[in-house]
């Protein structure tokens, strides 16, 4: 006999906001690391002069 509480078939998965991005998505965490990279060599070549770096 079949239990009448279970369900016969699973719910369709719900999408999660992880599922919908995409496997190049660019977060604020690489570009914070992007422009720091950046800001380090423009310091480190001259192109940032010294006065303005700390």
């Amino acid at each position: 006999m079949s239990d009448p509480e279970k369900p016969t078939a699973a719910p369709p998965p719900t999408t999660t906001e992880t599922e919908t991005e995409t496997k190049t998505a660019f977060n604020e965490d690489w570009a914070a690391t992007a422009l720091g990279l950046v800001l380090l060599a423009l310091a480190l070549t001259g192109i940032i002069p010294v006065g303005l770096v700390p």
